[in-house]
């Protein structure tokens, strides 16, 4: 019975232990899909920050796109966390929906197209139609009924007739797909998209309601004219015409007869999908549900002359001049720029300044039975088209509209055969001047060498976290002190990157360090706060000398002693006239709720859930919780050591080191160095078989009895802790090591992997065998020599906890192999620690032996 039953425990031990393990391997998945999501999240959100600087074309899909991969891979690190920590950070999904809220309002189109009658007459129209109407036929219906201008009788084929007419023909998702799957800069994508769209336009029916409404229209409009008539049909979607002209991106066809009308409006909603007109609308910021193509159908003018006004002169904006341009026939040829038009330019008082005569050798007329036709015109006429008394009834008009509209005006005219002036079309009149010293500066960024000539050039390497130039006096940081120090305009020179850098980024010409990654915290603050920031440089803070001016080309990855002049004045004068278009501003306001870190210091009392206001927040805080269950959670499995394995590696410490996943070789029973695979302990123990561990050390007798003395004050549980053996959980990449020396009690815990982000060591410390004096002493020497390697330290009285990011793996092992020989340096060394002086001993002792190269 007793041989059964050791069986039967022995197996209940194994199925315990394989449990168990599975267990922690589980856990352990979670705590890797929440640093791949983590980077995931922060390399996106990093391309997206690039796109800010202007320099780059994209598109509304692009944004909708990277925004909704970023909002997913925030939602697994969420979900991932909680799993992890069995629910405890649950409010973070309701922080989280509340942020999404925000921005999908931003992302979602606020047009919401009326429903109407399928066509309406013009005079029904008003300056709220053009949701109904379109831009161009509700600002024309604002002439005709409010300022009674005179245009062309007419109706509109209305936007609820669009939606209507793809909706009936299946056309709305077959389109959208083939537009979310183009890229805009790839002109045969463009081109391919656009005919296939327009092909399927084209070969649709127009639903039987909306043709019978079309043809009832028509006979009304012919009804008010007293006469069968030739129109012209004119696109009129609903953002034309307003701040974005989309001026020549749509069709319109004139002189159409009646027969000709459905086929003509098919082809002008066709013309929604120009390969021109699809890349405007989608690097202008539109949303595809807005790009809605309302139609008017309006009675053609058969002119003998048409041209364009301008109410302000466009190149000197500040005269009060209006200039009106003529053609003989058709206006056409003015818009389409085959001619030269004849040019009349009138003061605002009414005075014609001048008349220039323009070159024609032909003109359009319209047919008798519709279309128009191009005819020549004998010896490139010029003579003048317009009498005074025309030319000075225009520029009435012009300077009407224009007070109208509260800005200067485009507008489109016509004169009949009858003289009769109409108003064609107004739209507002784009102005941006392009002065003389500009066109300087452009050229001469042409040719700007680079590196500059005549500049010592101090440094050539790193990566570009944030670009620009940044001018001035280099502040070595040693200790995050002395951020509080930092001057105006000086250029921030560390050893690695850190958020809390946020505080002087207002004050900072530039940043630079010695290690980092472009889609880290810190970057991403550089790049909100449009601070040159070069990362990744090795050796700066070796290189560049405290107080040394330099200017940092952050973007070519140089650093010149000295001002460079023609560098500052290069990035100071450049223009990026992408930043005022809509898709800018719109990516502008999404990334308020992505990008802006605010949870920035881990130590402060303020890093709370409830506190996170971006996604870029809510990343922050879970890869810090995620740190603190990973290096907390093994606490409660501790005393299973049925499925730990010993170490056996030469040091005087007892350890069981339990392999979640390949971090030791398989089959064994024991580890001996040539038996792990796991890099953070591999590393650690290199340090500490290096070292001569200490005996007991020379004390004096005050140090010694204060030992004795604390000891018997020790609670009885507590000296228990201290026979305890030491206990590590590794995998390949990862390590959590509790070390138990005496009195002390350490953990390190450590990841090392590819990639730069993940990469960390966390490093706790309390206790001590003697006095509170002496255990203090020990404290300020391992917090001195912590610092010294990068560390971030936090303490308080005998407890250190400190912290190292973002350094590739040679580097965490390098740290590591220091951790584990500053571990046998210091074992017992508060006995000997009986004054301040000889601890600075010890720490430069260790300092000058131990982390030369630090």
């Amino acid at each position: 019975m007793n041989f059964f039953g050791f069986f039967k425990h022995k197996k209940k031990k194994i199925e315990e232990r394989e449990k168990l393990k599975q267990l922690l391997k589980e856990k352990y998945l979670y705590f890797q899909n929440i640093l791949n999501e983590n980077n995931h999240a922060l390399s996106i959100m990093a391309d997206l920050e690039e796109k800010l600087s202007g320099e780059y074309i994209f598109d509304i899909h692009y944004i909708q796109s990277n925004v909704e991969a970023v909002s997913k891979a925030v939602l697994e690190i969420i979900k991932n966390l909680n799993t992890l920590s069995d629910g405890k950070y649950s409010e973070l999904e309701k922080i989280y929906a509340q942020i999404k809220e925000k921005i999908e309002k931003i992302l979602t189109s606020k047009i919401e197209i009326p429903k109407t009658d399928f066509t309406l007459p013009i005079e029904s129209l008003d300056q709220n139609s053009v949701l109904i109407a379109g831009g161009k036929i509700a600002h024309l219906a604002e002439l005709k009924n409010i300022l009674q201008i005179p245009t062309p009788g007419g109706f509109s084929i209305t936007s609820y007739a669009f939606m209507q007419f793809l909706e009936k023909a299946q056309l709305k998702k077959q389109i959208s797909e083939i537009l979310n799957n183009i890229e805009i800069n790839k002109i045969d994508e463009l081109n391919a998209a656009s005919k296939k769209i327009q092909e399927l336009i084209l070969n649709s029916e127009i639903p039987r309601e909306i043709e019978d409404s079309i043809k009832l229209a028509y006979e009304n409009l012919c009804k008010k004219l007293n006469k069968k008539c030739m129109v012209s049909i004119r696109s009129s979607a609903i953002h034309e015409d307003s701040d974005f002209s989309f001026a020549g991106q749509y069709s319109s066809f004139l002189n159409v007869p009646e027969e000709l009308i459905l086929q003509s409006y098919k082809k002008v909603v066709a013309s929604l999908f120009n390969p021109r007109a699809i890349f405007y609308y989608k690097t202008k910021g539109f949303f595809e549900t807005e790009m809605v193509m309302a139609v008017g159908v309006l009675s053609m003018v058969n002119a003998k002359a048409a041209g364009v006004i301008y109410s302000k002169n466009p190149n000197n904006p500040e005269s009060d001049h209006i200039i009106i341009n003529a053609v003989k026939g058709l206006g056409k040829l003015v818009v389409d720029g085959t001619v030269i038009p004849e040019t009349y330019i009138v003061s605002r008082s009414g005075e014609i300044i001048e008349k220039i005569p323009g070159k024609q050798n032909k003109m359009l007329i319209c047919k008798e039975h519709g279309d128009i036709e191009e005819i020549p015109l004998p010896g490139s006429i010029s003579q003048i088209s317009l009498s005074d008394e025309q030319i000075l009834e225009l520029s009435k008009f012009a300077i009407k509209i224009e007070e109208y509209y509260k800005c200067p005006q485009d507008i489109e005219w016509a004169i009949d055969e009858q003289d009769n002036i109409f108003i064609l079309q107004a739209r507002p009149l784009k102005i941006s001047p392009l002065k003389l010293v500009e066109q300087k500066l452009f050229k001469e960024k042409k040719v700007l060498p680079t590196p500059v000539e005549g500049y010592r050039v101090l440094l050539n390497k790193g990566i570009t976290a944030c670009k620009g130039v940044g001018y001035g006096k280099a502040f070595i940081l040693t200790n995050e002190e002395q951020l509080n120090d930092f001057p105006e305009g000086h250029i921030l020179v560390a050893r690695h990157t850190n958020p809390k850098y946020v505080i002087v980024m207002k004050k900072a010409s530039a940043i630079v360090t010695d290690v980092g990654s472009p889609t880290g915290h810190m970057a991403s603050l550089s790049r909100e706060y449009n601070v040159p920031t070069l990362i990744n440089t090795e050796i700066a803070t070796k290189i560049i000398k405290h107080g040394q001016e330099i200017t940092v080309d952050a973007t070519n990855c140089l650093i010149y002693e000295g001002k460079v002049e023609k560098l500052i004045e290069f990035f100071k004068e450049q223009k990026q006239p992408f930043k005022e278009t809509l898709i800018y501003k719109t990516l502008e306001k999404v990334l308020k709720f992505i990008v802006p870190l605010y949870l920035v210091d881990p130590t402060s009392e303020d890093f709370k859930p409830e506190n996170c206001k971006t996604f870029h927040d809510i990343t922050r805080f879970c890869h810090e919780m995620v740190m603190h269950e990973m290096f907390t959670m093994w606490n409660q499995y501790e005393e299973s050591e049925v499925h730990a394995v010993p170490l056996i590696a030469d040091i005087p410490i007892g350890v069981l080191v339990l392999d979640i996943e390949g971090g030791l070789k398989e089959g064994i029973k024991k580890a001996t160095p040539n038996d792990i695979y796991s890099i953070p302990l591999k590393a650690i123990l290199k340090g500490m078989r290096s070292m001569q561990w200490p005996g007991p050390p020379p004390v004096d007798a005050k140090g010694f009895l204060e030992m004795v003395a604390h000891t018997v004050s020790i609670p009885e549980d507590e000296l228990k802790e201290t026979g305890k053996k030491s206990f590590c959980i590794v995998t390949k990449n990862y390590m959590n090591f509790s070390i138990r020396l005496g009195y002390h009690f350490s953990m390190i815990e450590a990841y090392a992997g590819e990639n730069i982000n993940d990469n960390y060591i966390k490093f706790f410390f309390k206790g001590g065998g003697s006095g509170i004096d002496r255990r203090l002493r020990r404290v300020k020497l391992i917090t001195e020599i912590l610092k010294k390697m990068g560390f971030r330290v936090s303490t308080k009285e005998d407890f250190i906890d400190a912290i190292l990011t973002k350094y590739d793996i040679p580097t965490i092992e390098r740290k590591l192999e220091i951790l584990g020989k500053l571990t046998a340096y210091t074992k017992q060394l508060d006995m000997v620690l009986f004054n301040d002086i000889v601890t600075q001993m010890y720490i430069d002792e260790f300092i000058k032996k131990h982390m030369q190269d630090e």
